[in-house]
């Protein structure tokens, strides 16, 4: 049977059995998610425009403790650092980038990527109240984009949006919404994290991974083409964009809420090349997102009666600049991967 369709199968006969399907993420205490890795080799220049434009602040730096590494099952050899960025008023939607020292054949996850390709984590969220402006910012670092900043209307809102592309191909949608105003959360130059958008190969599979199996709610599940021929967000070619249908869905822990979103999207008739193997550290690009969870053993346990397999596992493990409780310096973790690879983690905030 096909991955994909298996994957269907299991869907619906835990949700036929398992009484923990009743139950949202929010019931076992999942809170939006506090931060996203990026693995990168350059801790400055992958900062540099969050920090030079948005006036992101370093919130903790160091070494990765030995822990962590061993919980993302690196070799011995590889040591590791980190710098952790947070918007202003804000903890979270937060970035931590970890270099990792010492490993042998990393990669791009994503590399020479186009939007339709799946496998990975292809971008990470940001609204902004001027997205020309961040937009010719990250340009003058010497960055890239998809396209030139892209007026359009989305779920009654009239939206700016240009995705910029980093170093090692790390993508982040930035959104600027001219009407209604945005006031659930302090926007500014670069506001913190609230969404990341992962693409896949079956947009339904993949929504039944987040809704089913980890509980989470779905914010909109809608089909868009553009009205009208015209250069846009993704690069599709204008002749193609009127026709070619994006499916896109968004899952989070409970509604309403505006942060610690996912977001699945399909190109429906575009096939692309699959990075999902190699979307694991210490590849460069986005690893992962991390969600807090106060009910840690109920929580854990309704996944585990779902099915799932953890990707990566560990107790206790020492992550600097994590909880919200300077005394907390160790979390244990749980890992799982969707239908494409991509990888979400949940942590005891206890």
């Amino acid at each position: 049977m096909p991955r994909l369709a298996a994957a269907a199968v299991v869907c619906a006969a835990a949700a036929a059995f398992f009484p923990g399907f009743a139950l949202s993420a929010s019931d076992h205490g999942v809170e939006p998610w506090t931060e996203a890795v990026i693995s990168v080799a350059d801790l400055d220049q992958s900062s540099a425009w969050l920090t030079g434009h948005g006036g992101w602040q370093t919130v903790a730096e160091g070494e990765m403790s030995q822990g962590e590494l061993d919980y993302w099952a690196l070799p011995e050899n590889v040591s590791g650092h980190f710098r952790k960025l947070c918007a202003p008023q804000a903890d979270t939607g937060c970035i931590r980038f970890v270099r990792f020292d010492g490993a042998e054949n990393q990669q791009p996850i994503r590399l020479a990527a186009r939007p339709w390709d799946t496998g990975g984590i292809f971008s990470i969220m940001l609204r902004s109240e001027d997205a020309q402006a961040a937009f010719d910012a990250a340009i003058a670092h010497g960055w890239w984009a998809e396209s030139q900043p892209y007026r359009f209307s989305f779920g009654g809102s009239d939206l700016i949006n240009v995705v910029i592309t980093g170093p090692h191909g790390v993508n982040y949608a930035l959104y600027e919404r001219e009407a209604p105003p945005f006031d659930a959360f302090p926007v500014g130059q670069l506001s913190q994290a609230f969404n990341t958008m992962r693409m896949v190969r079956d947009q339904p599979t993949s929504l039944a991974f987040y809704r089913d199996l980890l509980g989470f709610k779905v914010l909109f599940d809608a089909p868009f083409a553009d009205p009208e021929p015209r250069p846009n967000n993704f690069s599709v070619p204008a002749n193609l964009a009127t026709e070619l249908i994006r499916r896109a869905a968004v899952a989070q822990p409970a509604l309403p809420g505006e942060t610690g979103r996912i977001e699945v999207m399909q190109f429906e008739g575009f096939k692309g090349r699959d990075f999902s193997r190699i979307a694991s550290p210490p590849n460069f690009g986005i690893i992962s997102v991390r969600y807090p969870v106060s009910r840690w053993d109920e929580y854990r346990a309704m996944l585990e009666r779902n099915g799932l397999a953890f990707a990566y596992s560990a107790l206790s493990v020492p992550v600097e600049g994590l909880g919200a409780d300077e005394r907390q310096d160790s979390f244990d973790f749980i890992a799982v991967r969707d239908w494409d690879g991509s990888i979400t983690e949940f942590y005891d905030a206890n």
